[in-house]
Order: structure tokens, then sequence, then C-alpha cells
């Protein structure tokens, strides 16, 4: 009587093929989660506000036009607030309202415009200036302002002349 096995080399394929296949949903699993656990929110003031409570416990990254009434900087602490507007985050919506310095120049005259007041511990960076573009890293407090651990600028400069004939030409 003989018994009819199979290859000894299918048997140990098959686990092979199992093995690799827990190896990489592992690594897949892994890099997923750290992804999502380090991942920022890139917002607009408007959209960060419409999320409520959700947003308390999350990095967040948000980008305003920078109203430079509101700037006061205490050189002791090293602690800078600030109040920025809404500006829209879509490169289309800001081309079709007539350019980045445009967008931000309308933002800061829009009584309905959403603001948000920002506080940030650090040297206060020679380009913030009123109608400069902030962007923001860090966390919404539950008390209504935003604390930052980051702070970038975009050089007014670059745009400072833009504004009065941009402005003009919306005026007429």
């Amino acid at each position: 009587m003989t018994l009819s096995t199979a290859p000894s080399g299918s048997g140990s394929r098959a686990k092979f093929m199992i093995g690799g296949l827990l190896i990489v949903a592992a690594v897949v699993y892994l890099i997923v989660s750290s992804t999502q656990a380090s991942a920022q929110y890139y917002l607009t003031i408007d959209e960060m506000l419409t999320r409520g409570d959700k947003i308390y416990d999350r990095a967040i990254k948000l980008s305003g036009a920078v109203d430079g009434d509101t700037v006061a900087y205490d050189p002791e602490t090293l602690t800078l607030e600030f109040a920025m507007a809404n500006v829209p985050a879509d490169q289309d919506e800001i081309e079709a309202g007539g350019g980045l310095a445009k967008v931000l120049y309308d933002a800061l005259r829009d009584p309905d415009a959403s603001r948000l007041q920002v506080v940030y511990v650090g040297p206060k960076p020679d380009l913030l200036r009123h109608e400069a573009q902030a962007i923001v890293t860090g966390n919404m407090g539950e008390d209504g302002v935003f604390y930052a651990d980051e702070l970038l600028l975009k050089c007014p400069t670059r745009y400072e002349q833009e504004v009065p004939l941009q402005a003009a030409e919306g005026q007429t």
C-alpha cells in the first residue's frame, strides 16, 4: 500500500507565503498608524471653526492674513500675539480673487471674515506686518486662541507695491 503525499516543497512554500503576507501587513499597519499619529490638518480658519471640538487634540496648520493693528509683542517673555483673518486655501480661488496680495488685502477689510487670535512664543519675525500671509502650526485652545509652535511668513515686500494698484482696480 502506497500513500500519496504532497511534495514537501509545496507545504513550506505556503508557509513562506503566509509569513510574507503577515510581515507585509504588519509593515503597512505600522506605516499607516505612524503617519496618522503625526499628521497635521491643513485648514483655513473657516474650516477649522466649523469642526468644533474635534480639533482640540490635533496638530493644525493654518494660513491667514495678519492684522497688523493687533500685533503685540513682549520681548521679556518672547510672547507674540496677533489676529489673522481667513483667506482661501484653494489656489484657483486666490487667482480668481485677484492674486494673493488682493486676497490678503480684502480679507482684512471684510468685516464678516472669520478671525482668529494667535499666540506664539519665540522671537518676533522681521517680516511680521500688516497684510502678510502667516502660516502657523500648533493647536487650538479651548479658550478660542490658537497656540502656535511654528510661525512662517510670506515676504510682504514681494507684493507690497501690488496692493494699491489691485485695490484701485477692484474699486473701479
